[in-house]
Order: structure tokens, then C-alpha cells, then sequence
């Protein structure tokens, strides 16, 4: 991992960002295994471990208010929920995706078809700050590169490579949008779309994608049931949303329900790697709760995982 420095238009220094190659840790490893994936990555903030179960929520620049009511609503349910939300930063549903997980201390990650001191369109910037400062704007473009046309198909790919699903508002019938919900499926990763109005030309191609095959989005319970279970197991799917002192109380008690099988999954950990499905078997929890104590184990930093689902203790905590 190599610093870089970006600078302003008056050849100041004003922001340092990082360049992840794919042998840096931080590098997602979603896109890691894909053989298209990008030799560097430039960084704005900061990647979690977390961020891997990330949903993707795009669509039409030319949004309607509708579409960006759902848009941000969606966001913030399944931002509130620990999923971080992946969009491009654009006018419209993309804006709105990003202002939902924020408006409820959500994680979100904006990839970008320009350098990452290049904020694209110009009235994002306050935006965009915002999700360096939660999240992180990323790019495989070097600072300063403009964000020309060709970008943005590339864009869209690394939006789908970081992604385990893609959920699609409103997108014209040549949308960008549907080529991202296209590049998701050819990486086998779940695509859905919400309805809108027949007679509305944004939303002919959310539309097109149900009827080719998508599943359905109608609110967040629908996008969860989409994911694979080890990552279900990882979601706060309570029927609301607690804000404030609730939320941290019910985080606390989830905390507590989950500390005897994270502590009888440490203690089958030690130094030498052991595969996930041998954890699942000596511990007899099943895949759901190990994936889940696994995960939170890694975010305590008491575990790290290495290539081949192994894993391995950090330290004797």
C-alpha cells in the first residue's frame, strides 16, 4: 500500500489517499478474486472488513421523486442494518443512496469514474466528503484524471465486482444502470429492480430487468433474502430501526446472544490455519452462527482470515 498526494488547482497539497495493489490487505475481497479486477485501487477514507457485505444501489440520473424516496429509503434500512451501500456518486438515485446510509450513521463507498480528487458532479463535493469521513470514495483512476465517458462502464464493473447484489431505481431503457446489473450477473451476484410506473420512461429499464428475470425489490426484507445465508447471519433484521440509545441497547444485547458462540469459535482458533467448514464441524454451531462470530471476531481484530477461507488467532485475547 503507497501514499499518494493529491493537490488542488493552485498546485497546493491538500489530501493524501492511498494506492492498494491486490496483494495489500485492505484491497476488497470481492474484487480480488475476479481475474478483471484492477491492479490499483486509489482509497479517499477508509475501507473496513465490514464493508465486504456491501449492496450495490444505483439507477437513473434523471431520477423522479419517487424514485429517489425509494432510493434513499432503501439505502437507509439496509445501511441501518450493517450493510454498507455502494453507488457512483451521480445525480439522482445514486445521490440518494448514498444520503440514506448517511442520514443513519450507515458505512457507504462511492466509486468513482474520475480521479478521487476529481468529484464528479461538482455539487457532490460536500458529499463526498462526507463519505471519505464514513466511508470511502474509490477509484482505479490516478488523482487527477478527468471523468471522461469510457470511465464510466469501467466504473460500473468495479460497482458489481464490490457488490453482492445490485438493486436498480429507475433506469431508462440505456440506462448505465443495466450495465451494471448486467456485469453483476455475469459475476453471478444477485440483481434486483424496483417497479415503477409503466408509462415512465425511467423506469422502463427497472422494469425490463424484472420482467428478463430480477428479482423483485419492494423494501429491504427483499434484497436480504436475496443474499447467501452466511451473510444473512451477519444482518440486524429486526422488523425497525432503533436510532440513538435504543439502537445501542439492542446492538449490546445482539452483542451479548452472540459472545458464547464467538468465544467457542476463538477457542478452536490458534496459530495454524484451519478451513471454515472444520470450525463449523468442532464447534457444532452450524454455518450461520460461525460465519457471523467469525466476522465479528475479525472487526475485534482477534482473528484474521488468510487465502482459502482459513483462518487464523491474532494475539491471546
Amino acid at each position: 500500500m503507497t501514499p499518494d498526494r493529491i493537490h488542488d488547482v493552485a498546485g497546493r497539497e491538500r489530501v493524501a489517499t492511498r494506492a492498494l495493489t491486490r496483494d495489500d490487505v485492505e484491497y476488497p475481497a470481492h474484487l480480488r478474486g475476479l481475474p478483471d479486477a484492477p491492479d490499483t485501487l486509489h482509497v479517499r477514507g477508509a475501507l473496513a472488513e465490514r464493508d465486504a457485505l456491501a449492496i450495490a444501489v444505483v439507477g437513473s440520473r434523471r431520477a423522479t421523486p419517487y424514485g429517489l424516496e425509494v432510493a434513499e429509503t432503501l439505502a437507509a434500512d439496509l445501511a441501518a442494518r450493517g450493510v454498507t451501500i455502494v453507488s457512483g456518486l451521480a445525480r439522482g438515485i445514486d445521490t440518494a443512496a448514498h444520503r440514506g446510509a448517511l442520514r443513519v450513521g450507515g458505512r457507504t463507498v462511492a466509486v468513482l469514474g474520475s480521479g478521487v480528487d476529481v468529484v464528479y458532479p461538482q455539487e457532490n463535493g460536500r458529499l463526498a466528503e462526507e463519505i471519505a469521513t464514513h466511508g470511502a470514495l474509490l477509484s482505479q483512476f490516478a488523482p487527477g484524471t478527468p471523468p471522461l465517458p469510457h470511465h464510466f462502464p469501467t466504473r460500473n464493473a468495479v460497482i458489481a465486482g464490490l457488490s453482492l447484489a445490485v438493486v436498480v431505481v429507475e433506469a431508462a431503457e440505456r440506462s448505465g444502470s443495466l450495465i451494471t446489473a448486467r456485469l453483476a450477473a455475469e459475476l453471478g451476484r444477485e440483481v434486483l429492480a424496483v417497479p415503477g410506473r409503466v408509462t415512465a420512461a425511467e423506469s422502463r429499464g427497472a422494469n425490463r430487468l424484472i420482467q428478463d428475470g430480477a428479482a423483485l425489490a419492494l423494501g429491504w426484507e427483499d434484497v436480504v433474502a436475496a443474499l447467501p445465508e452466511k451473510w444473512k447471519a451477519c444482518l440486524d433484521t429486526s422488523g425497525r430501526i432503533e436510532s440513538g440509545p435504543e439502537r445501542s441497547a439492542a446492538r449490546e444485547g445482539a452483542a451479548a446472544r452472540g459472545s458464547a458462540a464467538s468465544r467457542r469459535v476463538l477457542a478452536l482458533l490458534g496459530e495454524d490455519p484451519i478451513e471454515i467448514d472444520h470450525v463449523i464441524e468442532r464447534s457444532g454451531l452450524g454455518a450461520g452462527p460461525v460465519s457471523a462470530a467469525l466476522l465479528d471476531l475479525e472487526l475485534e481484530g482477534r482473528v484474521r482470515q488468510i487465502e482459502g477461507k482459513r483462518f487464523v488467532r491474532v494475539g491471546r485475547g
